[in-house]
Parts: C-alpha cells; structure tokens; sequence
C-alpha cells in the first residue's frame, strides 16, 4: 500500500474513531459513498493502520471466573458471556457461532504472551480462527514454535499456517516444524526424529516458556479422525482405555494422564510432558460437548489460564443445569 493511501486511510480512521463522525458524514465530506467508507475503515484495521483492542482482564472480573479460576487453581480465566451466541448454537458452538469465545482469546493473548518468551502454537480450528483474530501487536524478542506436525485436513489449513500467522501478528520469529504429525510405521517416526533438522526442532520444543492450544473431544467425528492421525478404530481404542480428550493430537483421561497407544509412536510433535513443563499455558475451549475434556486438561496441570463460554464455565464447577439456565 503506498503511503498516500496509508495517510488517506489513517485520516478517515481519525475522523470516525477520534472525532465521532458518522460512516454517512465522513462520505459527504470526503466525497465518496458509505459503503466506500465502510471498506476504507475495513482496509484499516486489515493493514494495522487502526489497532481496536478490549483489555483481556475486564473478561475476568466475573464471579463465575473467579469461581472457576479458585476450583483450577489457574492465573486468569477469561468468560465469553453466553447471551453473545446465537440460541441454538450454545450448547455445541460451531466454526462461526464460537466467535465471541475466539475474540476473547484474541485480547487475552496480548495480555498472557510475555516479551522474550519462547511461545508453542499447537493446531486445530480454534487455533486457526484465534490465528486469524490475534491482534497485531508486536512482542518484543518473541519466538514462536509450532508443536505439532503437519497434516492435510479438509476443513483447515497446516499447522505451520497457525503458528506463521501468530507469529506474523505479534512480530515474532518463527519455527515451524518440518514433518509429518503422524508417520506410516514406528521405524520411519524414529528414524525422522533422528534427523537433525528434525532433532534439532523437537529439542526447541523442550524450551518453551508459554504454549496456547485448544482440546478436543473423542467422539467419532473428533477431528483428530477427520485430519488422517488416527483412524476411527484406533481412536474407538483409546476411548475404551478412558480418553475423554485429545490435546495436541494425543490422548488424555478424566485426570489428564495421557494413554499411550499405537498412534503415539508414530507421531511427530510435542510431547504432552513438555507442555506440561511450560511456565504457562492457555487454553482456549467453550461448548458443552468440550466440557469433559477442559475438565481433563485443567487436572492434569497442562494450562495455567483459560479461555471459554458461560456454559463450559458453569459445567466445570458442575451446575449440569447450566445449559437450561442460560438459553
């Protein structure tokens, strides 16, 4: 964009941001119509020209938050209020209707990431869409790492595409990692891993200070099924072994524990001691059918802030009637 475009953007963003000029009264000063106004303020805040950003704390100051926050012993826990979402999405929220969820997370990673850390990225649809809502705002000396091998999903981009596009918002370094998440035989995993390209990127994944990943569910349409690392038998395998989740592609129980099993030892990523390790982790997982697995996640010790709707909060403290009390 040249920089007379910049200043002509910058000074329409003044006029309706500062001054409080209607879209309509800065289209007849300037000549052009509202739907010109309205694309131009649009192209401000893709081109960073207009930063808008909510304080992640005021989503914390709720008493569900703090109630939620002392249960888990957990730093912050931001709350998506469920009037945001549409009626008949709060019980199951989908790619769209989890939005508020996500923009929460948006604020709440400026707040939590901290300048010259060392940040894992995991991957997965809510991390893709906190990917393309993360603000732009620069960290100084950041690093961010992806934790999980790459696959091909029908409804999702790479995994090296979550961790870029983070990285690209908040001005940081970034190390993707240049394998598959899941290998065809145990052989080929431990020989890939040997490698020292590959060596050396799984070893960055030992010093991370922070990680932000999101936790799945184990029903038959999980997507860790739909994106190829497991098939539906093995993760029906798992399920009878007590998994009620899957966090950064592997399997964990009712307390966290990972189970070990046949896909494991042919994965590529980052292992689910190493996220523990991590000085701070945020999760970011609404809906009612992710209840179980939050629960599992925050037992387990792997996250140290969350993010979520009305309906998980209320879940996790056990009000099983929170779905009724809230539509």
């Amino acid at each position: 964009m040249s920089n007379s475009n910049s200043s002509q953007l910058a000074n329409i963003a003044l006029l309706y941001y500062k001054e409080g000029l209607t879209q309509g009264e800065i289209a007849a000063r300037i000549g052009v119509s509202r739907a010109t106004v309205v694309n131009y303020l649009r192209l401000a805040r893709d081109h960073g020209i207009v930063d808008i950003r909510v304080q992640g704390a005021s989503f914390t100051a709720s008493s569900l938050s703090k109630d939620v926050k002392e249960r888990f012993g957990l730093q912050d826990v931001y709350i998506a209020e469920n009037a945001l979402l549409p009626v008949a999405a709060r019980r199951t929220p989908s790619a769209t209707t989890v939005s508020p969820t996500i923009r929460i997370a948006a604020a709440a990673l400026v707040d939590f990431v901290l300048p010259g850390s060392v940040l894992g990225v995991a991957w997965g649809e809510t991390i893709h869409q906190l990917a393309n809502e993360a603000p732009r705002h620069s960290i100084a000396n950041l690093t961010v790492c992806q934790m999980t091998g790459s696959m091909e999903s029908p409804r999702l981009p790479t995994a090296e595409d979550c961790a870029i596009r983070i990285a690209s918002r908040l001005g940081a370094k970034c190390h993707t990692l240049h394998a598959p998440a899941i290998l065809s035989t145990v052989e080929l995993a431990d020989a890939l891993r040997k490698e020292p390209t590959i060596r050396s990127q799984l070893n960055r994944l030992s010093q991370l200070d922070q990680c932000v990943f999101s936790v799945g569910h184990c029903e038959p349409d999980t997507h860790i099924v739909q994106s190829g690392i497991a098939s539906k038998r093995q993760a029906s395998w798992y399920r009878k072994q007590g998994a009620v989740g899957v966090l950064c592609s592997r399997f964990i129980d009712a307390n966290g524990t990972p189970i070990e099993g046949e896909v494991d030892t042919r994965m590529i990523g980052v292992t689910l001691n190493q996220l523990r390790t991590c000085s701070s982790g945020l999760l970011v997982a609404s809906g009612q059918d992710r209840i179980e697995a939050i629960r599992a996640v925050l037992l387990g010790g792997y996250a140290t802030h969350l993010v979520t709707d009305e309906v998980a909060a209320m879940g996790l403290l056990g009000f099983h009637e929170a779905q009724a009390t809230c539509q």
